[in-house]
């Protein structure tokens, strides 16, 4: 299963993200969407999941959830837009690890572009960064991965161009 993973998107979706994650079978989006339609061009493209974050105004709290805890191909998954980086969780982020116990867990909302191991809770943590125009980050960042039989491989950091052009 190939992934696409994007967050922050703020209000603004990069047509080169159509040209990267042209072969992936799935998007997910960290949270931080901004409007609507980027969910709708997103979804009329490939199967996605999705979080809310916290800039996401009602409809999209409505459409999408805070936490998403799934299975793919054998990697258990956890997704939230707020949550910390290994060593500095927030409570109830750490509980929901220590209770789910993720093979692969992400998040998004500091736009800082993370790929990092927590060996304590033997799971790999992705911070895409933020691919949008908001914010003070100055590359805009998506990855790109594959999960195989519950094995994590084939990650891939995408620069799309500094934020601003």
């Amino acid at each position: 299963m190939r992934v696409g993973l994007l967050s922050d998107t703020h209000s603004f979706l990069d047509p080169k993200i159509f040209t990267h994650f042209a072969e992936v079978d799935e998007i997910w989006h960290g949270g931080d969407i901004g409007v609507p339609e980027i969910m709708d061009q997103l979804e009329a493209f490939k199967p996605v999941r999705a979080v809310f974050g916290n800039i996401d105004e009602p409809e999209l709290r409505h459409r999408y959830p805070e936490d998403l805890l799934f299975i793919a191909d054998g990697v258990k998954v956890f997704i939230t837009h707020i949550g910390g980086y290994p060593g500095r969780y927030n409570t109830r982020v750490r509980k929901l690890l220590d209770e789910f116990k993720p093979k692969l867990y992400i998040c998004g909302h500091s736009h800082i572009l993370k790929v990092m191991p927590d060996k304590k809770r033997e799971l790999l943590h992705v911070n895409p960064g933020a691919c949008g125009q908001h914010g003070f980050h100055k590359m805009r960042t998506i990855v790109r991965f594959s999960l195989t039989s519950g094995r994590i491989h084939d990650m891939e950091v995408i620069e799309l161009g500094l934020r601003g052009r």
